[in-house]
């Protein structure tokens, strides 16, 4: 019964809310799904406890299909991988459904918004938990329903409405692959339930299918198609465009997406799948070089974003690469552990921003911002955490997680690895940047907001303040808490045969790499940092910037003497000698305030390119938009209009019309109009005949 309701729980409130919402009023939908949500979150760290016990199990719910070879029933694959992924989905959807209760306020439709979240929860958690394909398509359709239904909440707005449509069609696309993927698992293996594929893959590694007139391994092209349905929910290089439109939608479901939900599908899907992906280094080797390219094109669009929010979201499109780099080279325990961290320092800058967002009076442009510090003091404080995290600052969770994918990549001493280490070092320089930049573009320097919104900015109520603080805690002390058992020595009695891990695997190397390369990702985000300061932050006078860097010394000397160990030292020597060299810079005056915007016209042709995201808008525009408006019009106007319509309504039908309309008009209705049509037929008939006879 624990897993039913981990699972049921959120799909009774959407059901209570979706159908008598107006009938019980606002409060009570709220309250009644955020109750259920909360109730199944807590439910999800009970579970989390037995699993890592040792506790497996398959969860039979009903019989579903038996057609032939095809059999099936709906259970639950409960897993340590199910298990992350329940507390991840709904420890996120419970503060998201929490959050929102104010941020959602001033809206008059929240039963239906309410209702929508709770659904999204519920389809994650089918696929999540599902041990088929065939349940697991069902809830990887249900969230693309459900994401569809919330980006485009907003109706009435027309970006919202187009942002809504964007994200479906472009999932079709991996949908599609998904669908194709799943089709050549059955053709293969005979079954679409998990536990038998995995048990029999190995005797398929020499088989092969036809594609497209080729014969090509099948657990290669199995693997690619499947990857190809991951893309499109995890946004990769190709099919990513529609994630940053996702914006549109309200905050809270940004979060819910971003962190927890949609894109961490495709994630999942590739590490369920790992002990197929092992057998199949070519489409590891794609998975890599995918996920590299998406985390340095991701991450260096939202070097130039200005809307708060998209920022965060292309930060999420260049975290999402580096855990399909981590499944890439095999790490895959390195993956999940960083989606699991990404979670919650994720969730914790989407909230953030919505609570920036919420004191600015639904501002969201960081030029119209600054100085916000003094104003929402909480808000500015966790958001800094989060971006510590995600920067990879030491101790905090980005740096338990993010680091050891890049130093996965460097361990697996390939090309593909390899270039993946150099892709996400610069990522890392530029997460680094975007975020700092972020946060003091908000938060710091004089405002440039106008002077009315800028004083009554303030700070959300406690049920904002709440899941941000459960948020941060988790952002400082997840990855320090729970490395051991993902990605430490302890990792093959965590996972438990959930993924594929063993002893000498890729992680192992990842720890003896030489310590140049282990600095590299440090080197990294204290440049982005460096940059940042130089680019966004107010002149600092030299005595001050100065004293700082002296706090930080004494701070990394403390540590040191505590941990005695000598690495600590550097990191936080290095950030020290950062903000004093920044101090010199500025104090000198060879900086001005309009750096950024000098450095954006010198660099124009650049600036407009990352500004573009790359033209992959226009250049899908120029591909597949153009030429399929072009094709369609040709059809409305050659073959719609002139053929179908010229022949049949504008042709034959006319012309009958025509016809029929003149002869109508012998119809008079009058007495003598008919006998003397039927004098003149008579007479025309005498005349045939006589003629005739006459001819004889």
């Amino acid at each position: 019964m624990l897993y039913k309701a981990i699972v049921f729980l959120p799909l009774i409130g959407f059901l209570i809310a979706g159908c008598f919402g107006r009938q019980i009023g606002d409060k009570a939908s709220q309250y009644v799904t955020t109750g259920l949500l909360i109730v199944s979150a807590v439910l999800s760290w009970v579970a989390f406890t037995q699993i890592m016990n040792g506790h497996k199990e398959i969860v039979h719910v009903l019989t579903w299909v038996s057609s032939g070879d095809l059999q099936f029933n709906w259970s639950f694959k409960i897993d340590m991988l199910t298990g992350v992924m329940l507390v991840v989905v709904n420890t996120v959807s419970s503060l998201v459904h929490m959050y929102s209760i104010s941020y959602m306020e001033e809206d008059p439709h929240k039963p239906r918004f309410f209702a929508y979240l709770s659904l999204f929860t519920f389809a994650m958690l089918m696929l999540v938990t599902a041990d088929n394909l065939v349940q697991m398509f069902f809830g990887w359709e249900g969230v693309g329903l459900a994401s569809y239904l919330l980006i485009g909440f907003w109706f009435k707005k027309p970006s919202a409405n187009a942002a809504a449509i964007k994200a479906f069609v472009v999932n079709r696309v991996g949908d599609f692959g998904f669908s194709l993927g799943i089709y050549a698992v059955f053709v293969l293996t005979g079954s679409v339930v998990f536990d038998d594929i995995f048990a029999n893959i190995g005797q398929y590694q020499e088989a092969t299918l036809s594609f497209l007139g080729y014969d090509l391994n099948a657990i290669t092209i199995i693997c690619i198609l499947l990857f190809v349905g991951a893309m499109g929910k995890s946004a990769q290089l190709g099919l990513h465009t529609w994630l940053p439109d996702a914006m549109e939608g309200p905050t809270p479901v940004s979060a819910l997406i971003h962190a927890a939900t949609m894109v961490t599908a495709g994630v999942f899907l590739v590490a369920r799948f790992s002990p197929v992906f092992a057998y199949s280094p070519d489409a590891m080797y794609l998975v890599t070089i995918v996920g590299a390219m998406t985390a340095l094109f991701a991450a260096s669009v939202g070097l130039v974003q200005n809307d708060i929010k998209r920022v965060i979201a292309y930060s999420t499109c260049s975290q999402l690469g580096y855990m399909f780099v981590a499944l890439g080279v095999g790490a895959f325990g390195a993956g999940i552990f960083h989606l699991f961290t990404h979670a919650f320092f994720k969730a914790l800058l989407f909230l953030g921003a919505g609570s920036v967002i919420h004191a600015m009076h639904h501002e969201q442009d960081m030029r119209n911002m600054g100085g916000l510090w003094k104003k929402i003091p909480f808000t500015a404080t966790v958001m800094l955490i989060g971006t510590l995290a995600i920067t990879g600052f030491p101790l905090l969770s980005g740096y338990f997680s993010k680091d050891l994918i890049i130093f996965s990549a460097f361990a697996t001493e390939t090309a593909g690895g390899q270039f993946a280490f150099v892709l996400t070092v610069f990522a890392a320089f530029m997460t680094s940047f975007y975020s700092w930049r972020l946060a003091f573009l908000t938060f710091f320097g004089k405002t440039r907001a106008d002077k009315h919104t800028y004083d009554h900015a303030h700070e959300g109520p406690l049920v904002m303040k709440l899941p941000l603080l459960i948020l941060a805690i988790g952002a400082l002390f997840a990855g320090w808490y729970f490395a051991p058992q993902f990605v430490g020595e302890a990792r093959e009695a965590f996972w438990n045969g959930a993924l594929v891990t063993a002893k000498g695997d890729v992680m192992d190397a990842a720890y003896a790499i030489p310590m140049a390369a282990q600095k590299a990702p440090f080197f990294a985000m204290i440049f982005g940092l460096f940059l940042a300061l130089v680019f966004y932050t107010p002149r600092l006078e030299l005595p001050k910037a100065a004293a700082w860097g002296g706090t930080v010394g004494l701070l990394a000397l403390s540590i040191w003497s505590f941990t005695a160990h000598l690495t600590y030292v550097f990191y936080f020597s290095a950030f020290a000698l950062v903000i004093v060299f920044y101090g010199a810079l500025r104090a000198s005056d060879r900086l001005s305030g309009t750096l950024p915007q000098r450095t954006a016209e010198l660099h124009d042709g650049l600036y407009a390119f990352l500004l573009n995201k790359w033209y992959w808008d226009e250049l899908y525009d120029l591909i597949f938009i153009r030429p399929s408006m072009w094709i369609g019009r040709f059809f409305w106007k050659r073959g719609d209009e002139d053929t179908i319509d010229g022949f049949g309504p504008n042709g034959v039908s006319s012309a009958i019309a025509g016809i029929a309309a003149q002869v109508r008009k012998l119809q008079t209705g009058y007495l003598y109009h008919y006998a003397f049509v039927m004098l003149v037929g008579v007479a025309l008939v005498v005349t045939y005949f006589v003629s005739s006879s006459a001819g004889h």
